[in-house]
């Protein structure tokens, strides 16, 4: 308090705050608490404000929830959104391979229906010109016969060479047949190990194999499989010869086979240390008279190896590099597929 003294000379006491004076001066001598009214007075306006805070504050979690929940829902849509976009691109790539599938399938069906078409066609060829080559051959070669007995020195000599060409003409027209008309498959339990061995006994005296070393890796616990030995002797001699051809003297030859128990099958390998064959040569090697042996071969003996082995249900490819030798694998079913086949499963057929 500030004692303050006016001119009438008596002493008055009022509140230091300026603030209060006005207040002081209004309600004059009344007596009251100026300062409880002042602090009933504040608190009045903090409770207000806190009043008014916690509303604000309510409606602020109330807005924040909505915008959570807004935000979750909105979340949840765009991780559906996407759901359903990653199963629409899986369906659309599925239903593309299966497209490519499908494209590639009648891309297949088309070519092989072409080479049944061009082969169809050959056959009818082929029956037509052996039958119509035949006869007359068979009555030249008698001719020729009778005329080598009785020729002089200088005519026996042209006259071998006319029998050898009509020999090569038989053996082509042979060929036609053996291609167009294969003979009815008959089937017997075959140890390969053993077939393998015994046709390389008789392979070994060849001329054309004498100068090659010829390795025979087949193993000996192979299953016995069901297959015509004819057919299958006639197939590996075919790449046994095919492989002799192609090899310098002093080369390598090996044959080997192994079992493939996923497949049910054996798979045989015949692989050479020669020439090779050129890449751009390589996809027309099983085509029927094609050949790079000019003058010495027909054309025929792959063409018809590969009828063989697709007759047993197997199948026969070539890989090879040129320079680097050739490789001829071939793939045979153990219980074999013999539509219209004749088996005998009494006797075991080796060679």
């Amino acid at each position: 308090m500030i004692n303050i003294r006016p001119k009438a000379g008596r002493e008055t006491c009022v509140p230091a705050a300026g603030a209060v004076l006005p207040v002081a001066l209004l309600l004059g001598g009344t007596g009251l608490d100026y300062e409880q009214i002042w602090i009933q007075a504040l608190l009045g306006v903090l409770v207000t404000a806190v009043v008014i805070s916690a509303f604000a504050w309510r409606a602020y979690r109330k807005n924040v929830q909505e915008m959570q929940a807004e935000l979750r829902l909105a979340r949840e849509q765009t991780r559906q959104s996407e759901r359903e976009r990653d199963l629409a691109q899986g369906d659309l790539l599925l239903r593309l391979d299966r497209e490519r599938e499908l494209n590639q399938q009648k891309m297949q069906f088309q070519a092989q229906l072409a080479d049944y078409e061009k082969n169809a066609a050959l056959v009818q060829m082929a029956l037509g010109a052996a039958h119509e080559i035949n006869n007359p051959l068979l009555g030249i070669l008698s001719h020729l016969e009778l005329e080598l007995k009785v020729a002089g020195p200088e005519a026996r000599t042209e006259t071998e060479q006319c029998i050898e060409s009509v020999k090569r003409i038989s053996a082509t027209t042979l060929g036609l047949l053996n291609y167009a008309r294969p003979d009815p498959l008959r089937v017997s339990r075959i140890q390969l190990p053993s077939l393998v061995s015994e046709l390389l006994g008789f392979l070994e005296h060849q001329p054309l194999l004498r100068p090659l070393r010829i390795q025979n890796h087949v193993i000996t616990d192979l299953p016995a499989i069901h297959a015509d030995s004819q057919q299958l002797s006639q197939v590996l001699m075919n790449v046994l010869l095919n492989a002799a051809q192609a090899t310098p003297p002093g080369g390598t030859i090996t044959i080997e086979a192994e079992s493939v128990p996923a497949a049910e099958a054996i798979e045989i390998q015949v692989s050479d240390t020669g020439c090779g064959i050129p890449e751009d040569i390589l996809p027309h090697v099983f085509e029927p008279f094609f050949t790079t042996k000019r003058g010495k071969g027909t054309g025929l003996g792959l063409s018809i190896s590969r009828a063989y082995v697709r007759s047993h249900g197997g199948e026969i490819r070539v890989e090879s590099k040129e320079g680097a030798g050739t490789r001829v694998s071939i793939t045979l079913p153990v219980r074999g597929q013999q539509p219209h086949a004749e088996v005998e499963e009494e006797s075991e057929v080796v060679v």
